[in-house]
């Protein structure tokens, strides 16, 4: 029990090693370069960038709704934390009731959370890294050279497509999947939640806004940081309470 624990919490290390990993891999090799020639031919990206109904269905809508998520997320969190204590004993009658989550007001901060800092961990980055969009480079008809991720950095190129920030969005969601209510659904959720991001992501691909390797970095970064607050905000009072079990556990 012990070993499957510990092993547990150093999940999200492990996460963030593959992320490392995959990253460096990426950008000192040409693979890059050779996934996006599929989407680059005769001059020109597959799609344009304004291009509708796809600028709608891939980009405005989805965002739309992660920020519907949030604002009913926050909504049912101030709901929960206004409602007398002894209501959450009892069942409540409100005709409100209906249209609440399931989940503990701890659940909901979580998610809220993952919600949050994931895209925000993304922008961060964007904004050190400096790395180049496809589209902005020599080899597909833009003005910069294609440098790795160090050179960008130090030269501070004027762009900022490093890890792919509307992908990360849709992976945000993978908080769900560390959910102790939704724990039954977990691979399901893990699913769904990849298939999102990478459709996501896999749009801005089609007309040269990022690299596959932007994806795929901005999956593993948002699966570490999800993790990571799962086991802060899950494990240890699992821990703690199994531990005390133990304790008065006849021998």
């Amino acid at each position: 029990m012990t070993v499957k624990t510990n092993s547990a919490d150093w999940a999200w290390l492990k996460l963030l090693c593959l992320t490392l990993i995959a990253t460096l891999t990426f950008e000192h090799s040409q693979l890059d370069l050779r996934i996006s020639e599929f989407f680059y031919a005769n001059g020109r990206w597959l799609i344009d960038k304004a291009a509708q109904p796809y600028a709608f269905i891939f980009y405005d809508l989805p965002k739309l709704l992660l920020i519907l998520l949030g604002v009913y997320l926050i909504t049912v969190l101030i709901i929960k934390y206004r409602q007398p204590l002894i209501k959450t004993s009892l069942p409540s009658k409100s005709k409100f009731d209906r249209f609440l989550t399931p989940l503990s007001v701890r659940e909901i901060s979580y998610l809220l959370s993952v919600l949050i800092m994931v895209p925000t961990t993304i922008a961060l980055l964007k904004g050190m890294t400096h790395v180049s969009c496809p589209n902005h480079l020599m080899v597909f008809n833009g003005d910069l050279p294609y440098l790795n991720l160090w050179q960008n950095i130090v030269a501070m190129t004027p762009a900022k497509c490093f890890p792919a920030a509307h992908a990360s969005a849709g992976f945000s969601l993978y908080g769900l999947a560390f959910l102790p209510t939704l724990r039954q659904y977990r691979y399901r959720i893990f699913e769904t939640v990849t298939v999102l991001g990478w459709t996501m992501g896999g749009y801005k691909m089609l007309f040269g806004d990022h690299f596959f390797s932007h994806t795929l970095v901005s999956m593993l970064l948002s699966l570490t940081i999800a993790c990571s607050l799962a086991t802060v905000c899950f494990k240890k009072p699992m821990i703690k309470k199994n531990e005390n079990l133990a304790r008065f556990k006849p021998l």
